[in-house]
């Protein structure tokens, strides 16, 4: 760890001001039936941890330590073409689809059921289930919320029962379609089409089971043309029928004119989804004043993450004949960077506990994920994962303080001049302080003090930081654990005040009791 640097910057942590509690659904992730997720990622029948339902054992340990909680499935663009009966019943009768969203073949051999028994081994995880409302409807959102929900006594449920399961599922939480703003998505509708259909089917589903929570669908990014009056129209039809509004961002560094990367700006990006929560709240409290509303609409950032889609090197197969079963896509490996960012992220997620109710890191296992694995191999984690795992572990169940922070700046092409150093402190049910933060900057170090609440005395000081003198740096097959979270002994305390040094480019997280 560095000893000196040029950046300062100060937290000031007061219990007076709370900007909300830590929900345990921000800490959420996602499966997609979308390359090897499923297939050969959570489920893979003849693997040597595989239990006698094909689920790797060494992933389920793997989600455990992760600290995911509610798990939005099955996608995703998946979702918009996918009819649900066909992932029920024996697996020798189950059909093969094609997936027009990923051109892929879908064996169905994995569905709603192993997704159910696969959540309870992994830990008890909350299923969010989604919906096709892209080329389906009301009907059969009705049919799978019967299926999953009704006890017995009805076509469905009896259905469920014969297949297996004697117990409802209890699905609380419904996604209304995905990513219907955009002109990619099978079934693709305007604002005014898919606001109406969603009025339509949360109306129905609510006269089945009163207490569902829904999720209706944001637009699918911060740039799309549409931005902002889809979301005002979408909730002009559905603002007392849903409990959320989706959003949707991914960020990487792109190339500048001189073939170098800009990640300055890359750092930054907790810049821009600060940026998004805020319009996308503005766009929520505009529609509530416009119709007197008492109901309250939270966010779901069901999928965020890093992607490098635009430079993507497992492009979707192609060709009439190229329908191939959980192909190798969109496996990005991750460096130290990407797990910077990441961490940068999941502090402001946090930053905006009152509006974001809940959020996915897209995906959970390979597919742009925190853990990779190898078909009839090992399973290890990526970079990003210990800022998830990290701020999961000490942050669930406590409270998030107003960020009170001053920090020297640094310029960036895409945000202008920006703080060099991003955090949040979380008050912890049982008296603990834990903060956690980033340092943006590329070249230098960071002094970084805390001023601890008026009459905390800590007794333990755990800091740990994640950073490499090489910022490229990647955990791989064969260096599983090249990239780790190090004990940071530059922390000190003393009279209400810690101090610690961030070496550039890093993420760190800071437990106090």
């Amino acid at each position: 760890m560095p000893q000196h640097s040029e950046a300062q910057a100060r937290l000031v942590v007061d219990d007076e001001f709370r900007v909300g509690p830590v929900h345990d659904r921000v800490f959420g992730s996602f499966v997609e039936h979308l390359g090897r997720c499923v297939y050969t990622g959570i489920y893979e029948p003849g693997h040597p941890t595989a239990d006698a339902e094909g689920f790797r054992q060494d992933v389920i340990d793997l989600v455990k330590e992760l600290g995911a909680t509610t798990i939005r499935y099955p996608g995703g663009n998946f979702v918009s073409g996918y009819q649900w009966e066909d992932g029920i019943g024996p697996k020798e009768n189950r059909p093969r689809r094609l997936d027009l969203a990923w051109h892929s073949t879908e064996t169905n051999q994995f569905g709603l059921h192993e997704m159910v028994s696969w959540l309870n081994k992994a830990g008890g995880n909350e299923l969010m289930e989604a919906v096709n409302l892209g080329t389906r409807g009301l009907p059969e959102a009705l049919d799978l919320l019967e299926y999953a929900n009704v006890p017995e006594g009805t076509a469905r449920s009896e259905e469920r029962i014969r297949n297996g399961a004697d117990n409802p599922f209890d699905i609380r939480m419904w996604c209304l379609g995905n990513e219907m703003d955009g002109p990619w998505q099978l079934g693709h509708k305007d604002a005014e089409a898919y606001g109406k259909l969603a009025a339509s089917v949360a109306a129905g589903m609510r006269m089945l089971d009163p207490d569902l929570e829904l999720v209706v669908c944001g637009s699918s990014n911060h740039t799309m043309d549409s931005f902002g009056k889809w979301e005002e129209t979408v909730l002009e039809h559905t603002f007392d029928k849903v409990d959320f509004v989706s959003a949707h961002a991914y960020y990487f560094p792109q190339l500048m004119e001189n073939g170098s990367r800009d990640m300055a700006s890359f750092l930054a990006s907790g810049v821009d989804m600060d940026g998004f929560i805020k319009d996308v709240g503005a766009a929520i409290d505009a529609t509530k004043a416009r119709l007197k509303s008492d109901h309250n609409v939270y966010i779901s950032f069901d999928e965020w993450n890093v992607w490098y889609y635009e430079e993507e090197p497992s492009k979707n197969p192609e060709g009439i004949g190229n329908w191939p079963v959980a192909p190798r896509l969109l496996e990005d490996v991750y460096t130290v960077a990407d797990a910077v960012v990441v961490g940068d992220l999941l502090i402001t997620l946090l930053q905006n506990a009152d509006r974001v109710h809940a959020a996915s890191l897209a995906q959970l296992v390979n597919v742009i994920a925190p853990i990779m694995t190898e078909p009839n191999g090992p399973a290890w984690r990526q970079t990003t994962f210990y800022p998830f795992s990290l701020t999961a572990a000490w942050a669930k169940g406590g409270d998030v303080l107003e960020p009170k922070i001053e920090s020297t700046q640094y310029h960036t092409n895409r945000y202008g001049n920006v703080n060099s150093t991003n955090a949040v402190a979380v008050r912890g049910k049982d008296g603990s302080v834990s903060v956690f933060v980033t340092n943006r900057s590329l070249d230098d170090g960071c002094d970084f003090e805390i001023k601890l609440p008026e009459g905390f005395t800590p007794t333990e000081l755990d800091v740990r930081t994640l950073h490499d003198d090489d910022m490229l740096a990647t955990n791989t097959v064969n260096h599983q654990d090249r990239v780790v979270p190090h004990p940071n002994d530059t922390a000190s305390i003393q009279d209400g005040m810690v101090t610690v040094t961030l070496p550039p480019v890093s993420w760190t997280a800071i437990h106090l009791r």
